[in-house]
């Protein structure tokens, strides 16, 4: 049986606040931890409105003292932001005090962003279509250069880091965070101990979004990766394949591990799913054009607004590829999913106005999930 995971946002609802969403993400962790979830993320963003995760290392340690069972972690740490010792030090304070249960979700974010804002654009690449690969939609790619280039994005760059700053390389972030966990960093012939972390029981995890450096980093360090269907599903296949190419045995794993992310959102019909879950475009185009997420809309709210056709190019790739009906519906696009990437998990990402619909949808699907699984064994495909 594939394990089913969360991943949260900590998302505003219209009308509501951070500290709303913040008892939510509570409440979801302790009835998701009792539906069977593996695992609990929590995601790091900042300077959006309509998100409250900025702090995730404060809300990881808040939902495993809400929880008993299920992992904690990060999905994803934003390396460019934090030193390798800030991160080891803060994540081995949380496992001291819930020792065995943390995972530490590291992802080049910071560092992208350094990368963009160093060198011009590159030429655009050429036109790739959409596809339907083993029965999942494989979208265009999304053009990100618009937004690398907006005032929005040297904003957020001169507010998350010191003046003067620079982000260090991805692979070298990953090998100093490894060696202060192992008690092994030194540097110039001198040993550097942190404490807490030195020792700490976390598991690394790798996220990434293409096939580029965060997969290869992954793979050659033999550490399990997440991929990101939900916010990149254009690239989710070459990421998979690059990081199973990439893989090198190690202390961690014998074999490949991979998490596929995906958005869903289930309700009792395929009708009622749509209609929850109908706000998402206008999230997803605030984030896609302001990069500024903004409270989590009404249906109604969602319906009131008009579309230019632009703007419904700008969110296609993501909500064409969001899994949303119901729990029989769901089941079976997350199984295609699962197929054909070969995931050895699913991250599940829902976010929806209401809370107790959010809730709602996670039991839907566990139960559903079970069911199927008791049914029928699927089969894990690597796609090449």
């Amino acid at each position: 049986m594939t394990p089913l995971s969360v991943l949260d946002l900590a998302p505003v609802p219209a009308g509501g606040t951070a500290r709303d969403a913040l008892r939510n993400t509570l409440d979801l962790a302790r009835r998701t931890e009792a539906a069977g979830y593996r695992r609990y993320w929590l995601a790091e963003h900042h300077l959006a409105p309509g998100v409250a995760s900025a702090a995730p290392q404060v809300l990881i340690e808040a939902v495993a003292a809400a929880t008993s069972r299920i992992r904690v972690g990060s999905g994803a740490v934003q390396t460019g932001h934090w030193t390798p010792l800030s991160i080891v030090e803060q994540f081995g304070t949380i496992d001291a005090l819930h020792p065995g249960r943390v995972d530490l979700g590291l992802g080049r974010s910071g560092q992208r962003r350094a990368e963009a804002a160093a060198r011009p654009a590159p030429p655009p690449a050429p036109a790739r279509e959409a596809e339907v690969v083993d029965g999942l939609l494989i979208p265009a790619p999304f053009d990100f250069t618009r937004l690398a280039a907006s005032a929005a994005f040297g904003l957020h760059g001169a507010l998350l880091q010191q003046p003067g700053a620079e982000s260090p390389g991805f692979a070298g972030v990953v090998d100093d965070i490894a060696a202060l966990l192992a008690g092994t960093y030194a540097r110039d012939g001198q040993e550097a101990h942190a404490t807490p972390g030195e020792g700490a029981g976390l598991a690394l995890w790798i996220l990434g979004s293409s096939g580029g450096e965060s997969a290869r980093v992954a793979g050659e360090r033999g550490l399990p990766f997440a991929a990101n269907y939900h916010v990149s599903p254009s690239n989710v296949l070459e990421a998979v394949e690059a990081y199973r190419s990439a893989f090198r045995p190690s202390d961690v794993l014998d074999e490949p591990y991979v998490i596929v992310s995906a958005d869903a959102v289930v309700a009792p019909t395929d009708e009622q799913a749509r209609e929850l879950a109908s706000p998402y475009a206008l999230w997803v185009h605030s984030i896609r054009s302001r990069l500024a997420a903004i409270p989590f809309p009404t249906p109604a709210q969602a319906a009131a607004h008009e579309w230019r056709p632009e703007d419904l190019d700008l969110v296609a790739d993501r909500v064409d590829t969001q899994f949303a009906g119901a729990p029989g519906t769901v089941v079976d696009g997350l199984a295609t999913l699962q197929r054909v990437t070969g995931a050895d998990e699913l991250l599940i990402t829902t976010i929806t106005h209401d809370h107790a619909d959010r809730v709602r949808s996670y039991e839907l699907l566990a139960a559903a999930w079970d069911r199927a699984a008791s049914r029928v064994t699927v089969p894990r495909q690597a796609r090449r």
